[in-house]
């Protein structure tokens, strides 16, 4: 048993050596850090060049080592970083990296301990340290999103009550920043601090609608962006933005519970399977370590796997309703 650990522990460091020593620097980066600062020295070193420059320049200092292996390693860092951002957490590149190989080892070295052979134990290792902090960073998205859409029409009304009562559009996004609790609130007071900073309205607000990725938040950017160039009655005009929405929501609860018994019946078709292979290994070990050793088992589990991921995902295309 310790020579299959120490076995296991030695690939992981050899394959992590390997990968740090052919791993050169990365042209699509380089290239993109080149046209940049051409930009910035053609620019006439305009003030909002100048503090965006500033502002990448205490991000990567603030940016640790860790940090660095995560770009390094990790898939598409700029989506990670942007999702890492969706959450409304403080949580950094090289924390996110350091809770994926945490849980890939431990996967690995339990699986390795259950005697299940040591390349399919790292691979099973290396999916679930990869595929669980990823699904739960999805769910965590999916929740401030929601927290923020349920009480998004509310700042919308309380943004037409002061403009109706004579406040400016700037004054009025940091008082539903102050006002309204949770997401909403935060965003919007993100908002006011880049206008204060100098930015534009514009601005500020498209670098939240990037973030957050919400229909919603753009309806409501471009609504302003119309208003500014066509001029008209901004308050009448958030005030059928804010009904749209409302109707929105209402539309997507009745989705929701007219689609929840397809839901329910996919969940326990699709976790069925699962559910038996679990009680009878169980129940009798060795009756199951088959499909870990004999290699016929092995690739009929695969391919039912495969057909149940085909499955599932049809299900849920069927299930899912755009609005």
């Amino acid at each position: 048993m310790f020579s299959a650990l120490l076995m296991a522990f030695s690939g992981c460091v050899s394959l992590g050596l390997i990968l740090l020593a052919f791993s050169g620097p990365n042209a699509a980066k380089a290239k993109t850090r080149r046209m940049e600062g051409l930009k910035n020295r053609h620019s006439g070193f305009s003030t909002e060049a100048a503090m965006q420059a500033q502002m990448r320049r205490q991000l990567t200092q603030r940016d640790s080592k860790m940090d660095g292996y995560a770009n390094r390693f990790l898939p598409k860092p700029d989506m990670l970083r942007l999702r890492l951002q969706q959450t409304g957490k403080s949580w950094t590149m090289g924390q996110y990296f350091m809770v994926c190989l945490g849980i890939a080892a431990v996967v690995a070295l339990l699986l390795i301990i259950e005697h299940v052979p040591i390349a399919i134990g790292l691979f099973a290792g290396l999916a679930v340290g990869m595929g669980l902090p990823h699904k739960v960073i999805g769910m965590l998205i999916k929740r401030r999103v929601a927290q923020f859409n349920s009480k998004f029409p509310d700042a919308i009304e309380l943004l037409v009550r002061g403009l109706r009562s004579g406040l400016p559009i700037t004054e009025t996004l940091s008082v539903v920043g102050h006002e309204v609790p949770g997401p909403v609130g935060v965003e919007f007071r993100l908002i006011g601090d880049r206008i204060k900073i100098g930015r534009t309205m514009e601005a500020a607000m498209q670098e939240t609608a990037d973030r957050l990725g919400t229909p919603e938040f753009q309806f409501f950017c471009i609504t302003l962006q119309i208003q500014r160039e066509t001029g008209g009655n901004l308050a009448e005009t958030l005030a059928n933005l804010a009904d749209v929405l409302r109707k929105r929501a209402q539309m997507k609860l009745k989705i929701k519970a007219m689609s929840s018994e397809s839901k329910a019946s996919a969940y326990i078709v699709g976790s069925l399977p699962f559910f038996v292979f679990g009680t009878v290994y169980f129940m009798n070990p060795n009756y199951m370590m088959g499909f870990f050793h004999e290699t016929r088992l092995m690739i009929a589990g695969g391919i039912g796997l495969t057909w149940m991921g085909i499955g599932a995902f049809i299900m849920a295309k069927m299930v899912n309703f755009e609005i």
